[in-house]
């Protein structure tokens, strides 16, 4: 396989991993707000016990909601990533940053992915640690934090 073969094979593979991570969040938060409303629906309590009942139920249904609407916006960005990069010299949204002590896929703010065995820190292009290397290029070092990292490879 060849090496720009095996890069698109990777960042297709992280890219699904990033969305099968995304999509349990949208089906857990959907799942939760769902079951907080039944509950709330439910009860056969003194009225004054249940109107409180109904406000702690409503609340929770908004966090909820809010949380389901942050998984479904990063669904949204994860469907904007391209699989394969037009500038492969510097990291963008979709680039895989090989450094000498860690591996990031830029895309989405998920925190550790593994793909195939190995370890990847997913991270939004909008993150503290992105900006520090996104005008990099490979060889080049950044520091992030007071840690130095070189850059081996943008794939």
């Amino acid at each position: 396989m060849s090496t720009t073969s095996a890069s698109a094979t990777l960042k297709h593979q992280l890219l699904a991993e990033c969305r099968r991570i995304q999509e349990e969040k949208v089906h857990n938060a959907r799942q939760a707000m769902l079951e907080v409303q039944e509950s709330a629906l439910e009860g056969d309590t003194a009225e004054e016990a249940m109107e409180s009942f109904r406000e702690v139920c409503q609340r929770q249904r908004d966090l909820f909601a809010r949380q389901l609407d942050e998984a479904l916006t990063g669904l949204q960005v994860l469907r904007r990533v391209p699989e394969a990069k037009s500038s492969p010299n510097q990291p963008g949204l979709g680039s895989v940053v090989v450094t000498d002590s860690q591996r990031f896929y830029v895309s989405l703010s998920l925190g550790e992915i593994k793909v195939e065995g190995q370890p990847y820190f997913a991270l939004s292009a909008f993150s503290p640690l992105y900006q520090a290397m996104a005008q990099v290029h490979s060889g080049d070092t950044f520091t992030f934090r007071g840690k130095s990292y070189q850059i081996k490879e943008i794939l």
